[in-house]
């Protein structure tokens, strides 16, 4: 099957600009119908067995997206490329992969392990963990983010490590304490997945400006042109 036009733009994109990795992820819980929306880095696509477009993310399992996710998996991603002057507006479905020890691991895998004819979404969460930086994978040692300082008076900021160091080439980690702070970051870490069902894209640099919708008709996908 073809990839849908929308992805092939986006792909020629970021070939040509590698750092417009930068994109809005607007989620909504069942206790206000206010938007949350925060910045999230696009990690890659994956097509997994049944031959989908998935686009992954990362996250804290602890954050507030969790829940919201839970509750309504529904969300929508802005994407805007400086450098080919286009928006992608992308809406879908979303699902997380947390680590086995997590309780939501049945919760979100089951799913999205079922959907997915079987994909081995672990050895995926644990391919993209170990390509983040040490100051990154640090990031998820630190209490659960957005929790006030004040509930962690044992655990000052001035405490957190900075960077961890991962095992080197036979699977060896320079002494226990960083092997203990790897498996806890990585207990914390998940996979943000976005299954798109309808993508409005809009490109600016051609005269007359472009806009076009995409969507998701069965296995297929459909589009048509709209006014900018």
């Amino acid at each position: 099957m073809a990839a849908p036009r929308w992805k092939t733009a986006l792909d020629n994109a970021l070939k040509k600009h590698p750092d417009a990795s930068v994109l809005q992820f607007g989620s909504l819980d069942r206790t206000s119908p206010v938007p949350h929306v925060r910045t999230l880095i696009f990690r890659g696509f994956e097509t997994d067995s049944v031959k989908r477009t998935l686009l992954l993310m990362t996250t804290d399992i602890r954050t507030a997206k969790t829940v919201q996710i839970i509750a309504n998996p529904a969300v929508q991603l802005a994407w805007w490329i400086p450098g080919t002057k286009e928006q992608y507006r992308i809406s879908g479905q979303a699902s997380l992969v947390p680590s086995p020890e997590d309780d939501l691991h049945k919760h979100f895998t089951h799913h999205l392990g079922k959907a997915s004819n079987g994909f081995d979404w672990e050895a995926k969460r644990l391919e993209v963990f170990k390509s983040m930086s040490g100051h990154m994978k640090a990031s998820w040692l630190r209490p659960p983010p957005g929790t006030p300082l004040s509930q962690w008076p044992g655990s000052p900021p001035e405490s957190w490590p900075s960077k961890i160091e991962g095992p080197n080439d036979v699977g060896e980690f320079p002494d226990e304490e960083q092997k203990r702070l790897w498996a806890q970051s990585l207990r914390n870490f998940a996979l943000v997945v976005v299954d798109p069902e309808e993508v409005d894209l809009v490109e600016l640099e051609p005269i007359p400006n472009r806009r076009t919708r995409f969507w998701k008709a069965g296995g297929d996908w459909e589009d048509e042109a709209l006014v900018p």
